[in-house]
């Protein structure tokens, strides 16, 4: 049980209502997340894990991530049990069968949250006969959330992004920067045939999870992201809890201000210089950077004593030095001074935060930690130089099966676009007090 560790969460034991006693010994401490990715699947079973840390559920809790590109078991000392997970996992890829899946799934005593991406059954090619036990488990096993986008047009684009940049996601502000920031600088032409697939991936994948899955919630990515705590803490997972308890109660700010925290710090569009300019900048911008790497730094990186000595650090040390330190501040050398203002009053609850996903990482709770939003409507709309070349593409597609999404034109692009701006902003341009969002139900 994760209390009995060090974390920094709240540590609150919640007793468990003798008539729910049957619910946490079925499936639905078991959380499934069905995803085509693009759909927020990844940052919903990494928070959903997090927050069910914060709460007593009498058995570890362990993300998965996705269950058919490999998983190890393997002994944890520090739950003196046998967990799956991809912790240990020394190799990605198709060489367990799905009834191999199965055997290892239920071999284990502890709870399990994941994701199942309808492309990874797609590529393992295994049989209709071989799929079918093993969705048959799962439904008898899992609670099943599908995550849908009500925007079909932006999904296939960030899914069309994805085969240029090669990453789905990215974890820290500098592989986000590293990933894109050539991007921003010079946009991107996409390929309108990827696109269109794109489209039809996601109708397949929404066909698939319908036939085969019994599904006990939507996630729909722009209605949920927005309210993401209330939409975790309102699952039935956490039905046998009589206190819900909140990221501001852990951390000392709110949920969306954190993630907030996330896209604003490593957002290329208000990078004024190239990253490796970047990183010079944030040395020089500390104001003691010699107590700060002298406290900070690791044990296997060089000592220094003067400050000549920081200059001298081989690249890979200010590196790695410098990405330790964003990731632990939540500040970055290229936000503007009155940006760094605004968010300083932020900073200390960031930390802690952070300080304790690390933990959970170590302790194999999580893989790794929550990814950081890549881009807004607007952001694609700006780098993108067909954008609308890929209008016209989806409004033909759209015509041709209107039950997803809607048509689309500058007029509605442009009101998404502001929407979401002033979500994804409003850590900066809002006063100290948010919007109310629906209520935790206790």
């Amino acid at each position: 049980m994760l209390q009995n560790h060090t974390i920094s969460v709240s540590g609150r034991k919640c007793k468990i209502n003798i008539m729910l006693i049957f619910i946490v010994d079925n499936y639905i401490m078991n959380v499934l997340i069905l995803t085509p990715d693009a759909v927020g699947s990844t940052l919903l079973q990494r928070m959903l894990t997090i927050y069910m840390q914060f709460h007593d559920f009498g058995r570890p809790v362990i993300n998965l991530h996705e269950l058919t590109n490999g998983l190890a078991k393997y002994y944890s000392a520090e739950f003196n049990q046998e967990l799956v997970s991809k912790h240990t996992l020394e190799k990605w890829g198709y060489h367990q069968s799905l009834s191999q899946v199965t055997e290892m799934l239920s071999g284990v005593d502890h709870y399990k949250t994941s994701r199942l991406a309808h492309y990874h059954l797609v590529r393992r090619g295994d049989s209709v006969a071989e799929q079918i036990p093993f969705y048959n488990y799962l439904n008898d096993n899992f609670f099943v959330i599908a995550c849908r986008r009500k925007n079909v047009f932006e999904h296939a684009i960030s899914m069309t992004l994805s085969t240029v940049t090669k990453k789905l996601n990215v974890y820290d502000v500098y592989e986000k920067v590293d990933t894109f920031y050539e991007i921003y600088k010079s946009r991107v032409v996409l390929d309108p045939a990827v696109f269109e697939r794109q489209l039809y991936v996601y109708q397949k994948y929404v066909t698939w999870s319908e036939q085969y899955f019994d599904i006990g919630s939507y996630f729909n990515y722009e209605k949920d992201v927005p309210q993401l705590e209330q939409y975790i803490l309102n699952l039935p997972v956490f039905a046998a809890q009589s206190n819900r308890v909140t990221w501001d109660q852990n951390f000392g700010l709110s949920f969306n201000d954190w993630n907030q925290l996330h896209y604003i710090r490593s957002d290329p569009s208000a990078l004024p210089c190239p990253p490796w300019q970047a990183k010079q900048k944030l040395l020089l911008s500390i104001a003691d950077p010699v107590a700060e790497y002298q406290q900070h730094s690791r044990p296997e990186m060089p000592a220094v004593n003067p400050t000549v000595d920081l200059a001298a650090l081989p690249p890979d040390v200010t590196e790695s030095w410098s990405r330790d330190m964003v990731s632990r501040t939540g500040m970055v050398p290229f936000l503007n001074t009155e940006n760094q203002r605004k968010l300083k009053k932020y900073q200390a609850g960031y930390e802690k935060a952070q300080a304790t996903i690390d933990q959970m990482i170590q302790l194999g709770i999580v893989f790794s930690g929550p990814p950081i939003k890549k881009q807004t409507l607007g952001d694609k709309h700006r780098i993108i130089k067909n954008f609308d070349e890929l209008i016209e593409v989806y409004n033909r597609w759209h015509e041709r099966n209107p039950e997803f999404g809607q048509a689309m034109d500058h007029e509605i692009i442009q009101s998404q676009i502001s929407q979401e701006s002033n979500f994804w902003h409003s850590i900066i341009n809002s006063a100290d007090s948010a919007p109310a969002l629906p209520p935790i139900q206790q």
